[in-house]
């Protein structure tokens, strides 16, 4: 399954968003509900400039969209993208299932071989 160039581009927003620790900490606080920058920072010992940077990257994969009321700009996460990962990732599912399959095998082989070594 081949993806468009854009639809490429865009997963490879999202994982560059997602390779860093502290985005992905921002991304499951926001998972509980739409929060500020200072609410966001405040786990973090970074400066808020440093803090608005990652918001930053999370917005323009798409992961975060800021809201305006009056003088308040919540954050809200955006689930799409990481749908999109989710489907890209799915793609490789029969083979990792393979893998496990042959795993499964390849022990319940070793097993009875170690159980009679075991009592002699």
């Amino acid at each position: 399954m081949a993806l468009a160039l854009d639809e490429d581009d865009r997963l490879s927003d999202t994982f560059a968003a997602l390779a860093n620790p502290t985005r992905r900490a921002i991304l499951a606080r926001l998972a509980r509900g739409e929060a500020n920058v200072n609410e966001l920072a405040e786990p973090f010992q970074m400066t808020l400039p440093a803090i608005s940077k990652h918001i930053k990257v999370l917005e323009r994969a798409g992961l975060v969209v800021r809201g305006q009321h009056a003088q308040y700009r919540p954050c809200t996460l955006d689930a799409t993208p990481l749908e999109q990962v989710s489907t890209w990732a799915e793609q490789y599912r029969p083979v990792w299932e393979a893998r496990f399959k042959r795993m499964d095998d390849y022990i319940r082989q070793l097993q009875p071989q170690e159980m009679g070594e075991s009592d002699g």
